[in-house]
């Protein structure tokens, strides 16, 4: 916090801190901020009283003197818990989380998105009531809804803008039916909604996970269609209006005549994405409909859908070479129904033959850690984040009058 004012340090900040594990004594903050005693226990206080704070272990002794150990302090993970879902075109997955990420219970089912928003989010706030239950938590202990789905989001809004895959949602007030169907199940009061891109949201979850020290993270997720997730210093890149990473739409010269469902010709979702995948099998007379029939038969060891994947892994790895050449990561993951060996052996053979050496020598290629909990988990962190960043914590602390 050097090169501010820090006599200035909120009790936001502090929890920053000590959230961080920058500093977990109350004299480690008296050191950090510049704050007196005096001050630094009030607006702990405030912590404290919030239920959001609470004293650990004796820590090492903060005097070179000697003396008691110093009581450590710690974010108090149990005061509340996160709902998340994750949509994608035929089934979701929900969970309720602890603060930490923890998933305290889980379901996944069918939820068909062109059922469209009224009916899906419905269904999702059954799904919370029922999961609340399950993880024996009250309603009221719901600090927030993290959403993940399939199509560009302007998050200022949360809506989705002209999703090429989500029919009937285009502009749709997400937030309000959401946090309306949470209440309509539980009656609970209203709760705060953010909604994000799935990929920002898995790419989010397994960096933070998995690779927190990476600076540079991209995530692709090829499904049903084909959209990458990039994190940049810990926080998701999301363009000027939440379309950064929507590479399923990037014309490529052998898709030529293939329709995409954006209703363009030549998009790499036309081709490469598990949808492609599985009308180009159908065609040859293998039973799939979908990417997650293209899972299955790729688990099996089908030799057809082995080679197809494989060859739009390629198609896809000539496409991310690009994106490495760009923002130079240092992971790359590949997830969703396509990730497998069949598809990544593809992206690794392109993206090495087009790419750059220098922009390859420190890149490590890998599937996703998290599996299909990966937006889940990105949304709960969403949704923790944004609730106890600095300044929300004055806004919540004020309304809790603490």
């Amino acid at each position: 916090m050097s090169g501010r004012n820090t006599t200035q340090a909120s009790a936001g900040e502090l929890l920053g801190l000590v959230r961080s594990g920058r500093a977990t004594t109350r004299g480690a903050l008296q050191q950090a901020t510049g704050l007196s005693r005096a001050t630094v226990g009030q607006r702990l206080d405030r912590l404290f009283r919030a239920g959001w704070l609470r004293e650990g272990a004796g820590g090492p002794v903060d005097s070179p003197l000697g003396g008691r150990p110093a009581i450590t302090l710690e974010f108090d993970d149990d005061h509340a818990v996160v709902l998340a879902a994750d949509l994608d075109t035929r089934h979701a997955r929900a969970a309720v989380l602890s603060l930490t990420g923890e998933i305290l219970a889980e379901h996944a089912g069918t939820l068909v998105v062109e059922d469209g928003p009224e009916s899906v989010l419905g269904e999702l706030g059954r799904w919370f009531a029922e999961l609340l239950r399950q993880a024996g938590r009250g309603a009221d202990g719901v600090c927030g809804i993290g959403l993940a789905v399939p199509g560009p989001v302007d998050t200022d809004t949360g809506r989705v803008v002209q999703p090429p895959i989500m029919p009937g949602w285009d502009g749709y007030d997400i937030r309000s039916r959401l946090a309306g169907a949470f209440t309509e199940h539980t009656g609970a009061g209203p709760v705060p909604v953010l909604v994000d891109n799935d990929a920002n949201l898995m790419a989010y979850g397994e960096q933070r996970t998995g690779h927190p020290g990476c600076s540079a993270f991209v995530l692709v997720k090829v499904s049903t269609g084909i959209g990458a997730g990039v994190v940049v210093d810990g926080s998701v890149y999301r363009g000027v209006d939440g379309g950064a990473g929507d590479i399923g739409h990037i014309r490529v010269p052998e898709g030529a005549d293939a329709l995409c469902r954006c209703g363009s010709y030549g998009c790499l979702a036309a081709v490469a994405s598990g949808g492609a995948v599985a009308r180009r099998l159908a065609e040859a007379g293998v039973p799939a409909a979908s990417g997650s029939d293209v899972r299955e038969l790729l688990a099996a060891g089908h030799p057809e859908a082995v080679g197809l994947a494989r060859e739009a892994g390629r198609r896809v790895g000539d496409v991310l070479a690009t994106v490495v050449t760009l923002l130079n990561p240092g992971v790359l993951m590949v997830a969703g129904d396509l990730a497998g060996i069949p598809f990544l052996t593809g992206v690794r053979e392109l993206l090495y033959e087009r790419a750059l050496p220098r922009s390859t020598a420190r890149l490590d290629i890998l599937t996703s850690r998290l599996g299909e909990r990966a937006g889940l988990v990105g949304a709960g962190a969403l949704v923790v984040e944004h609730l106890y960043a600095p300044e929300r914590v004055e806004e919540r602390l004020r309304a809790l009058g603490v």
